[in-house]
């Protein structure tokens, strides 16, 4: 045990995808970081590194090529040029096309592995950046001047002090829980299963978005011709499906989806964890704040959860940016007010949004069913409907962080 204390200007806890970007996004402001990770990067419980996908939007692309990182993300990514929305059951639907919106793609599918190794790569690089991993944050002390997290790692305790203490460790956030920040939760009864699969069409940089009566279905274009699937089964169904073989795994995807894309084969491995609405009552303690999945967590319909989290990341960026040379104190209680004033109407957007979505098509009560019917028609026939619903979705809606428009912090 040492009893020295370790000097920071931002310690990060939690090294996963949003953690990671968040780290390298600071790097340039030349403060002192250090990400505190619990789970081993070969870990297989590492979801910064599985073989799930992730959807990219627009925004996040511009982030990334402000961060001078979308090089060598574009050339593992698959790009969508249509979404295609349906509902089970009806013979309408919707669709959504990069052109009609005048951009070259509505997103890209990244495998999470790769994502992953190259945030892992460039943060290795970083000379202002340590990396303490596996962790765990043990305890925390908010003052007025500083944040102290005590730390266990490798059966011994480190002790860090900071002027920022950013809570990036999920929806089960335990440093949330230390800042003294309740979070409301609302189970929607739901799993999601995710997993690869082999279609015998191409996808055609297509992605879909089918409405079924358990819950949304989304198929994605991945690269080497496969799909990625995010399939919402029913809480009481789920262990089920899970158990199913791979032949009857695939039947039943089918027989939800339909035959589009042709038949299904060769799925491959398959994981599921339960679906929750969170939402912190506040994203901001005493020197501390919270980002990504501890600030917020959404149902996959969409795929804005991920997107939603790096937009946070953009705008605490800019207010720790903005501070005037020389004075840099990222946990400066104005910063924090501001971020926080900042991301509110953003992050309420998409929880209602995203929780509307799976409430309206979910729902079997007759007038819920004839509004989506009305819903669907007028989608495609109201002039200006799917430009604005598509710039929300690409996250360029409201008063955007200069990274989410493409120009770096420095």
């Amino acid at each position: 045990m040492s009893s020295k204390i370790e000097n920071y200007d931002i310690v990060i806890a939690g090294g996963g995808m949003i953690g990671m970007s968040l780290a390298l996004a600071l790097a340039p402001l030349n403060l002192r970081i250090v990400v505190v990770e619990a789970v081993a990067r070969k870990d297989g419980q590492q979801p910064s590194f599985d073989d799930r996908s992730t959807a990219l939007s627009r925004s996040t692309q511009r982030m990334f090529e402000a961060m001078q990182l979308w090089d060598k993300f574009v050339i593992s990514s698959t790009p969508i040029y249509k979404i295609h929305v349906s509902d089970k059951g009806r013979f309408g639907f919707s669709h959504i096309d990069a052109k009609e919106t005048g951009v070259e793609a509505l997103g890209y599918v990244v495998i999470n592995r790769v994502l992953g190794e190259i945030l892992q790569s460039e943060l290795s690089a970083m000379s202002n950046v340590d990396i303490i991993c596996p962790a765990r944050i043990k305890s925390i002390k908010l003052g007025p001047d500083q944040a102290i997290a005590k730390i266990t790692s490798h059966q011994s305790e480190r002790t860090l002090s900071c002027k920022l203490l950013i809570a990036a460790d999920g929806a089960k956030s335990n440093v949330r829980e230390m800042m003294g920040v309740s979070v409301q939760k609302n189970a929607y009864d739901q799993r999601a299963v995710i997993g690869n699969l082999l279609p015998e069409k191409a996808l055609c940089n297509h992605a879909f978005e089918r409405f079924t009566p358990q819950g949304p279905l989304a198929i994605l274009p991945v690269m080497d011709d496969r799909a990625g699937f995010i399939w919402t089964v029913s809480e009481n169904d789920a262990d089920r499906i899970l158990s199913l073989s791979d032949d009857a795994f695939l039947t039943e995807l089918q027989k939800e989806f339909g035959y589009r894309l042709g038949k299904f084969s060769r799925v491959g491995t398959r994981s599921a964890y339960p679906l929750i609405l969170s939402k912190a009552v506040r994203l901001t303690a005493t020197r501390s704040v919270l980002v990504g999945n501890s600030a917020h967590g959404l149902h996959p319909v969409s795929a804005q959860g991920f997107n939603l989290g790096m937009r946070d990341v953009a705008a605490l960026c800019d207010c720790i940016a903005d501070m005037p040379s020389g004075t840099i104190d990222p946990g400066d209680s104005n910063v924090l007010d501001y971020y926080a004033e900042w991301r509110r109407a953003d992050q309420k957007k998409l929880v209602h949004f995203t929780d509307n979505l799976v409430r309206l098509f979910g729902s079997t009560r007759p007038g819920l069913r004839t509004l989506r019917n009305i819903g669907m028609i007028g989608f495609d026939l109201i002039p200006g409907v799917r430009p604005m619903f598509a710039k929300h979705t690409m996250g360029l809606a409201g008063e955007l962080p200069r990274l989410s428009r493409g120009v770096p912090l420095r």
